[in-house]
């Protein structure tokens, strides 16, 4: 199957973005959190040390919005196999230095566009500022974190493929987190990225005669509120995302196709066997799209604190 320079861009380059909180875009990068992060995204569990992260995704999607494309079916399983270094030095600002990398595996099943299939995905790396918690009387009351996020296209890719677990050019991705305890049990938490990408030099050849394509800048947000029913071990709460792209992407150097944008809302948990393991559950139900999968997500994710 051949697709126009301008279907390009509403079928993607690569559904790398398939990935992490990826799930299903047409152009914009793999490695984007939607929804990976929820409930005390601003606060390390367990304060400084050595954390590893393991998250497993299920994504699967019947709609692609603004694009014909007939009786589209996605599936995507993802395992994000993360790894967190957070100092207990001051650095800048008052803010303790950290590193946080994430190495992603990524299965693909798509009909009818063209998929390949199971491999490494792209390598998100990302130095960060984590600032102790403002306290209260009762507590912590409000903790942030700044990290420049950035993802490497270091994952499997063919440009006879539509849909691939990388992305084939490098993204910018850098993120302010924070949570704000505005009751004792009670939390809202949120996390603001903003996106550039750079070109991919070898273009999905179903484009036709294109040498670049470079996707627009975004932003994207996650967001998420939980009360502590279970003192010390069950949150119970509301989570979501919400991504914009607000410039056209490019082909070859010109300004074409239409901006994604998607929201996402559904239910989640917290279950903490102790202060070192927690074990987070979230759903996401995909709604409002244009130029993207519509679809549903589940998030399990493993958090251990050596």
């Amino acid at each position: 199957m051949k697709y126009s320079p301008q279907l390009l861009f509403v079928a993607g380059l690569s559904l790398a973005a398939l990935l992490a909180g990826p799930a299903a875009a047409f152009d914009q990068p793999g490695g984007l959190n939607l929804g990976a992060t929820s409930f005390l995204d601003g606060i390390p569990p367990a304060g400084p040390g050595l954390y590893f992260t393991e998250y497993v995704q299920y994504y699967t999607a019947d709609t692609l919005s603004d694009l014909p494309v007939p009786n589209p079916d996605i599936e995507l399983w993802v395992s994000l196999n993360q790894f967190i270094y957070q100092s207990n030095q001051t650095f800048l600002f008052g803010g303790k230095w950290g590193l946080d990398v994430i190495v992603p595996i990524v299965s693909i099943d798509s009909q009818p566009l063209p998929d390949n299939g199971a491999g490494l995905g792209d390598v998100y790396v990302g130095p960060f500022l984590q600032w102790d918690p403002i306290m209260g009387e009762k507590g912590p009351v409000f903790v942030h974190r700044i990290e420049l996020q950035t993802i490497w296209p270091t994952g499997k890719y063919d440009n006879e493929k539509a849909l691939n677990p990388g992305s084939n050019y490098f993204s910018f991705d850098p993120y302010w987190a924070f949570t704000w305890f505005f009751m004792p049990k009670a939390e809202v938490s949120g996390r603001i990225h903003y996106l550039w990408n750079d070109e991919n030099e070898d273009p999905f050849i179903g484009s036709g005669a294109v040498d670049s394509t470079q996707a627009g800048q975004a932003w994207h947000a996650n967001f998420a509120a939980s009360y502590e029913v279970l003192p010390k071990q069950l949150r119970v709460g509301v989570n979501g995302y919400y991504l914009k792209q607000f410039e056209s992407s490019k082909v070859d150097g010109d300004k074409r196709g239409m901006l994604e944008e998607v929201f996402a809302v559904g239910p989640g948990a917290l279950w903490s066997f102790s202060p070192d393991t927690h074990l987070f559950f979230n759903a996401y139900f995909e709604t409002d799209t244009q130029a993207r999968a519509e679809g549903e997500r589940i998030y399990l994710r493993l958090v251990h604190h050596f």
